[in-house]
Parts: C-alpha cells; sequence; structure tokens
C-alpha cells in the first residue's frame, strides 16, 4: 500500500509539473515580443490580385481585411516577413512582404509626424533641400503678383514626390504616369479631396532656371498663379537625363 501511495504522489506532482510547463509556454507565447525593423520606403503597392491583412503577422492571426492588386497601402515597419501596414478604411494590420513593391523612398524625405495630418504649414521638415527652394520661389512669384503664399499639404507633398520617382524610374516626361494615370487619378488613388487641382513638371539641372521656365509658360505660370490654389506639393528627384525631375502638384480646399 506504502508503494502505490508514494507513485500516486509522484504522479500528482509529475501532472502539476507539467500543467505548469503548459501554462509558462502559454505566457511566453502570448508575451513574447518580435522584433521590428524601419523600412525604406512608406508608401507600398499590391502585387497581388488579393492580398489578406491580418491582425498579427502571421498566417494564424485572423483577416481583417482584404487589399487588391495595384492598391496603395501605407508601411509603417517590418516584422519578419510581414509588413505592418495601413490601409482603405483605416485598418491597421499585418500584411505578408512578399506581395508588396515599395514605391516611396524614404531616404533623406521622411515625414514630420507633427505635421502628418496635411494641415497645411509655410515650411516643412518633408522637403529636400530643393524642395524647399523651388517652394521658396514659387510663392515669392505669387507674394510679387499680390496672391497668397502657398502651404505644404503633407499627403500632396508625399504624392509630388511619387510622381517625380516614377518619372525617372520608369523613364518617361509626361503629367500621365503608365501606372498612376493623370496627376487626378493619382490624387484619387491616394484619397486626397480637393476642388481644384494642377500639376507642372520640368527637367532641368537647376532650381532658379526649372521656376523661370515654368514663369515663361502660360500654362505653369497659370497654375503657379492660380488663385484657387492654396496648398502645394513638391518633389525633385536627381535624374541622370535632365539632372533633377520637379513635379508641383496644387490643390485648392
Amino acid at each position: 500500500m506504502k508503494v502505490i501511495k508514494i507513485k500516486k504522489q509522484m504522479i500528482l506532482k509529475l501532472v502539476s509539473i507539467i500543467g505548469f510547463l503548459i501554462i509558462l509556454c502559454k505566457l511566453q507565447s502570448s508575451f513574447a515580443m518580435q522584433h521590428y525593423y524601419n523600412v525604406d520606403f512608406t508608401t507600398g503597392i499590391v502585387t497581388a490580385s488579393s492580398l489578406n491583412v491580418r491582425s498579427g503577422p502571421g498566417t494564424n492571426y485572423k483577416v481583417i481585411a482584404t487589399v487588391n492588386k495595384n492598391e496603395y497601402i501605407r508601411v509603417f515597419a517590418g516584422v519578419g516577413n510581414w509588413y505592418i501596414v495601413q490601409v482603405e478604411g483605416d485598418y491597421i494590420g499585418a500584411v505578408s512582404k512578399k506581395y508588396v513593391k515599395g514605391i516611396y523612398p524614404n531616404s533623406n524625405n521622411s515625414i514630420d509626424s507633427n505635421n502628418s495630418s496635411g494641415s497645411g504649414d509655410t515650411t516643412s521638415s518633408s522637403m529636400n533641400a530643393d524642395e524647399k527652394e523651388i517652394f521658396n520661389l514659387i510663392n515669392k512669384q505669387r507674394t510679387n503678383n499680390g496672391l497668397t503664399a502657398l502651404k505644404v499639404d503633407e499627403e500632396v507633398q508625399r504624392v509630388a514626390r511619387i510622381k517625380a520617382q516614377d518619372m525617372v524610374s520608369n523613364s518617361y516626361f509626361s503629367h500621365t504616369s503608365p501606372i498612376y494615370g493623370s496627376p487626378f487619378d493619382m490624387l484619387k488613388s491616394f484619397k486626397i479631396s480637393y476642388k481644384t487641382a494642377g500639376e507642372n513638371i520640368a527637367g532641368n539641372s537647376n532650381n532658379n532656371s526649372a521656376v523661370e521656365a515654368w514663369m515663361n509658360s502660360s500654362g505653369h505660370r497659370a497654375n503657379i498663379l492660380n488663385s484657387s490654389f492654396n496648398y502645394t506639393g513638391i518633389g525633385v528627384v536627381t535624374s541622370t537625363r535632365y539632372g533633377k525631375i520637379y513635379v508641383q502638384m496644387f490643390i485648392g480646399k
């Protein structure tokens, strides 16, 4: 009887230990935090015909939304083989990085989180040196002609630089992008609302010369001196063909 009692105690102790280990494993899996890393772009385009957005970085997490091919998503960070993203409907989740192509380089162009609302400022830390100079030169032309200075809309600024980079990457010079369509299509794709809109583009090696060329062209000048425009975004990207590619987008709210 004594031997049987000892075996029972050992079995009970073993069961207790196993139970504790199971609970510990669950706690560890619940509280484990994967390593997040920065990515070198903030906007991605979906390459899969349909892509699931999950509540976490793995197929074991539930699907909270889906996005379709050629839709744009905002990318915040990477974790393993997944991106943490924001999609239409303001869903925040994770998607497989295998099906997302980065299209908006981040280097020297990070968006200032304090200005990301698009409320518009007379200066913007998201602009590089060339873009700030163009912005100031354009506003000088406006104020010299009795118009109010334009403000920066951060979302329009982001789209203008994407367009400039698109022109360089895909070797074309046109208001109509083979990927994004017209400037109006592009603004619509990026969920930017406006009453009026316009776009100026240029290929030049000098900022002053680019603005002078615009001012000497009736169509470009009309955009710069259009009183219905009150916000802008400017993209300037290095080009081996022209020196620099310039894109200025205008909107009126």
